[in-house]
Order: C-alpha cells, then sequence, then structure tokens
C-alpha cells in the first residue's frame, strides 16, 4: 500500500485522512482517551505543542512514531486493515535545501526496520515498509501545476510552511536543484510575534487557532481589538519575506510565483495586498505537498 506523508513542522499530512499536529506525549501507564498507539512498552497519543524545530528529523524516534499514527490513519481511511503483515511503501519529502544532505538518512530512518508491531485506537497492526521515496517540497506541491509551466520560461515555488519558507526555481517544468533554499521564517515565526505583542499590549494569551481565524476573514468572538495587531504584523511579516527572496535576487514582478503550503492559504490575502508580486498563483491545498509525493513516486513506478 502507497502512504505518502508530509511531515511538516507544524502538521503531518496525508491524502486521505484529516492532518494532525506534529506533537506527542509519551506515557508508560495508558492515557485516557481513544487515540490512544501502543508502540514497545510506551503509549503516544497526538499533543497540541508541537515537537520543537529540528532541521533534523531522525535524531530521535519521535517523528517515527508520528509516522505510525499517519499510516494507521490512512489504512483505516482506505479501509485497507487486514490481519497478519501489511505492506506498505512510503513516500516523503524533505525542504529543498536540506535535500542533497539528508534525503538518503531520512530514508533510512524509515527503511530496515523490519516487521513493526503496534497498537492504535486498541486494534493490532503489523507493518512493513519496503520501500521509501524522498522529495523535495515545493517542487512536489507544485506537481499538480508543472504541466502548465513547461513552456514558462522561468517560473518560481514558494512553499511557506510551519517553521521554513522554501523556495525553488522552475524552468520549462523541471525544478532547478541549483536555485532553491529553506529559510528559517515560516508562520511558527509571526504567531510567536504576534502572540508576544498582543500579550505585552492588551494582557490577552492569543491561540495559534485564533490567530489563523483572523488572518483567513473569519469571525472571531472578543478579539476584535486584537485584530489591527495581527492584521499589521501579518503583513509585515509577508513584507520581510517576499523581500528576502528578492535580496536573493528572485524576481517577483514578471516571472509567475506559485505559493503553496498551509502559511500561504494563511497570507494569502496579505501577499497579495503586498503589491511585491505581479503575477501571484496560489495552490490552496494544504495537501499538495503530500499529493505531490505519492504523484511523483507514482510517476517514478511506471517508468521503471
Amino acid at each position: 500500500m502507497l502512504i505518502a506523508m508530509d511531515h511538516g513542522n507544524k502538521q503531518c499530512k496525508l491524502v486521505r485522512s484529516e492532518p494532525f499536529i506534529s506533537g506527542l506525549t509519551e506515557s508508560e501507564v495508558r492515557p485516557f482517551g481513544p487515540d490512544v498507539l501502543k508502540y514497545g512498552d510506551k503509549y503516544y497519543q497526538i499533543s497540541d505543542q508541537r515537537i520543537p524545530y529540528r532541521r533534523d528529523k531522525t535524531e530521535d524516534d519521535r517523528f517515527f512514531i508520528l509516522t505510525l499514527f499517519g499510516i494507521a490513519n490512512e489504512i483505516e481511511a482506505s479501509s485497507a486493515y487486514a490481519p497478519g503483515i501489511i505492506r506498505v511503501q512510503l513516500a516523503v519529502g524533505l525542504p529543498p535545501a536540506h535535500y542533497g544532505a539528508q534525503n538518503e538518512k531520512f530514508i533510512q530512518y524509515f527503511s530496515r526496520r523490519g516487521v513493526v508491531s503496534f497498537t492504535y485506537r486498541g486494534k493490532p497492526y503489523s507493518i512493513c515498509i519496503d520501500d521509501v521515496a524522498c522529495y523535495p517540497q515545493s517542487y512536489a506541491a507544485a506537481a499538480s501545476i508543472l504541466q502548465a509551466l513547461t513552456t514558462v520560461p522561468l517560473a518560481l515555488v514558494v512553499d511557506i510552511g510551519g517553521y521554513t519558507m522554501d523556495y525553488i526555481r522552475i524552468k520549462k517544468g523541471r525544478g532547478d536543484m541549483a536555485s532553491c533554499d529553506s529559510l528559517e521564517n515560516g508562520v511558527i515565526m509571526l504567531y510567536n510575534k504576534i502572540i508576544s505583542k498582543v500579550r505585552a499590549a492588551q494582557d490577552i494569551l492569543l491561540t495559534e487557532e485564533e490567530i489563523d481565524a483572523i488572518l483567513l476573514g473569519q469571525s472571531v468572538q472578543g478579539l476584535q481589538e486584537v485584530i489591527p495587531v495581527v492584521e499589521r504584523c501579518a503583513q509585515e511579516f509577508v513584507s520581510d519575506l517576499l523581500s528576502a527572496l528578492r535580496e536573493r535576487q528572485l524576481e517577483l514582478r514578471t516571472a509567475p510565483v506559485v505559493f503553496v503550503g498551509g502559511g500561504s492559504i494563511l497570507l494569502k490575502r496579505h501577499i497579495e495586498k503586498s503589491g511585491k508580486v505581479a503575477h501571484p498563483l496560489f495552490v490552496e491545498d494544504i495537501r499538495a505537498n503530500v499529493k505531490g509525493y505519492e504523484t511523483l513516486y507514482r510517476i517514478a513506478q511506471n517508468s521503471r
């Protein structure tokens, strides 16, 4: 069974099942609640507290355990559960700037574990990850529109994620891995700035979910007084982000700029309002990267 997973710093995304926060709680005794995973002699639940950012996600087993949650959710969503060993092909991704140095290590992180047994929601699972493929983020997210870019001499894909903002140039539908980078200024930085400013000025403790609602223009009860602060911080953040791209000699006014990732969806209004991008295109699907991993894996298999 092919399972694609996007291990974001803010959320883990899958093709068929719901995204979940990239955070875990661990205990030696079974906690309360149905969504409990037991692996080895420990119990795990998804937490609303993210794992602190790490450039190398293979430093410990936490992202592997998050992957077990994702695999089980995808198996259930596909009605593919069966007794015995379920063979899994895993498609994952990394930021473009980290890809060359880390993709083999990330592949090995999931490989060579043999049969992995765990229980989830009281149901026993035995899986064997028999193939792993890793792809560059941003490029994968743009996979759905690459055909439309084959006649375009130059385009830029910008992926605004939780902790990083990744970019890659596309030349006639092909990713240029020599012109890519990952900057550590994703939306988590914006959240921290807004939360700090609102707490200092108005003694209100905003949550990230409330900030998301304001940025998306949704109704928020009792928070009208903080909306101007959130909007101003977001516009400044977008201006700085686009200026950082321009400093890297990336053209934003003539070539198409394709924005992907959850951060791009949150900040669409502010990007359009900035006046710094002449032809912004938005892939408004939070699952764009993970769907791209699945597509690229199938293309590679069919070309063998």
